[in-house]
């Protein structure tokens, strides 16, 4: 079986200063107090080489402060030794790396929760305290994770993960890589990929496709990695195409069984962005998307148009490339029409409302901005526009209504309103104000209906599904895996 390897890494890199070089400012911290002690030098005298306080060196070496490539190449010629040494990935010694690591619990959110004193780390403080430390932290963030094992953990690994994808502008270029090696290798030139280059893509990687019709209900594709078979829904209607190439996807990005929300959250992601690759290569995407920009004619309806996918897949592929291509920054947002946020996404500074953990999802969206107005427009084919003055300034969205089997949803996709010019729809005569998150914009009742109503009224609340769900017992999925064993059992070649 052939298998394109990729190694997962992090969403976002260690800082990188000038220069482009990534660095642990407490891993290079402790290697600087290791060689300037191995040098027989004082905070003073290392000082005084790189022409900097002794107080500013310490802050250095404790790696309180992101040291910049100027800083760095100074220090290493002080030291006596090449820049590749000061950003060695590994601890100098083992104490070096208990030092570190007790650094970095003492930084950490939980121990922040504790109320305890930060400790000092001391040259008294021995090897097994920092262990026994180290050993209860461990434990205690087992024991929180597994009491937070709730919908609130994945919401605030849901707000971590969008602040992360929020500072790489929704771009992954090893993701853009991949998808561009793989529609090579089945011979895909451009244009729209059809159902028969989906197939090739799957013998490729070795698979055979099988759609049957007793899929287990929690799982959207089954791969079956021993027999190299890919089973999917036997469906009447959508797009065959999506499931599929996640399925791939997941084998190319070589994922396996997610250890906590954070890395479920995360493969998620990059699955669905590898599909959406594929489906809109970047190279054609870009080309026709720089032409629409020059033409002042950007359009969302037309990338899904020229590509042959779903609006909200053409939607997330224009975040990707927007800000990284055409520098526009934007945000998304995915609505039921319930007016709650199911996906949502921004680098422009659309201040979204959150709850206490900084997650949107699930939140109520203002009812005067276009994902929730365009719910109220008798056209539900033609896209709507609007301009939102809203407090952090004005923006244009345009926003298109789609159906599914759990209501409708209204994909928006919208940019601050220097950046218009570029876009179609720019013309439009539909405008709110809006003030949210202050209640009196759209939260609370007008003061008359209010006064008629308030004692008259006991409406019942239909309960959210995901309100109250436990996470199942031994799975961040909710994958039902012996309904799974099960299947593959009874689907298992001869």
């Amino acid at each position: 079986m052939t298998q394109t390897s990729i190694t997962a890494e992090p969403l976002v890199p260690p800082t990188a200063p000038e220069g482009g070089l990534t660095v642990d400012s407490l891993m290079i911290g402790k290697r600087i107090r290791q060689l300037r002690t191995e040098r027989g030098m004082t905070l003073d005298d290392l000082g005084a080489a790189i022409g900097r306080a002794a107080s500013q060196v310490s802050v250095l070496e404790n790696g309180k402060r992101e040291p910049r490539l100027s800083d760095l190449q100074t220090l290493a010629k002080a030291l006596g030794v090449g820049l590749d040494v000061l950003l060695a990935t590994e601890a100098p010694s083992k104490r070096a790396a208990l030092e570190i690591a007790l650094e970095r619990a003492q930084r950490g959110p939980l121990y922040s929760t504790l109320g305890l004193p930060v400790l000092p780390v001391r040259k008294t403080l021995s090897d097994e305290a920092i262990e026994t430390i180290l050993g209860l932290h461990s434990e205690l963030d087992r024991l929180h994770r597994q009491r937070a094992a709730t919908p609130e953990e994945a919401r605030r690994a849901n707000g971590e993960l969008r602040q992360q994808m929020r500072r790489q502008n929704n771009y992954f270029p090893e993701l853009e890589k991949a998808a561009g090696t793989l529609l090579a290798a089945v011979g895909h030139t451009g244009g729209p990929l059809s159902q028969r280059v989906a197939s090739d893509l799957a013998s490729h990687l070795g698979f055979s496709l099988h759609y049957v019709n007793d899929l287990p209900a929690s799982t959207r594709s089954v791969t079956d990695l021993k027999n190299g078979r890919i089973y999917l829904k036997m469906t009447e209607g959508g797009d065959p195409r999506t499931a599929l190439l996640q399925a791939l996807a997941g084998h190319v990005l070589g994922l396996r069984e997610p250890v906590d929300y954070g890395d479920f959250l995360r493969q998620r992601v990059e699955t669905n962005y590898l599909a959406a690759a594929l489906m809109v290569p970047e190279a054609g995407a870009v080309d026709f998307l720089t032409r629409a920009k020059n033409a002042r004619e950007l359009s969302v309806e037309d990338l899904r148009d020229t590509f042959a996918v779903s609006y909200e897949t053409a939607a997330h592929r224009f975040t990707n490339l927007a800000t990284e291509h055409l520098g526009i920054p934007v945000h998304f947002l995915k609505v039921h029409e319930s007016g709650t946020i199911s996906k949502a996404y921004e680098n422009d500074s659309a201040a979204f409302p959150t709850d206490a953990l900084g997650a949107v999802e699930g939140q109520m969206v203002c009812r005067k901005w276009s994902a929730r107005q365009v719910f109220d427009v008798d056209d539900r084919f033609s896209p709507y526009h609007q301009y939102t003055d809203k407090p952090a300034g004005t923006y244009w969205c345009t926003s298109s209504i789609q159906s599914s089997d759990q209501g409708s949803f209204s994909v928006s996709v919208g940019t601050p309103f220097a950046n218009v010019k570029w876009f179609r729809g720019r013309d439009t005569r539909h405008r709110q104000v809006s003030s949210c998150p202050d209640p009196e914009c759209c939260r609370k009742p007008p003061q008359d209906l209010s006064t008629k109503w308030a004692d008259f009224s006991l409406p019942s609340a239909r309960l959210q599904s995901s309100l109250l769900a436990a996470v199942p017992t031994g799975s961040f999925t909710g994958i039902d895996q012996t309904e799974v064993y099960a299947f593959l059992e009874a689907h298992e070649p001869a």
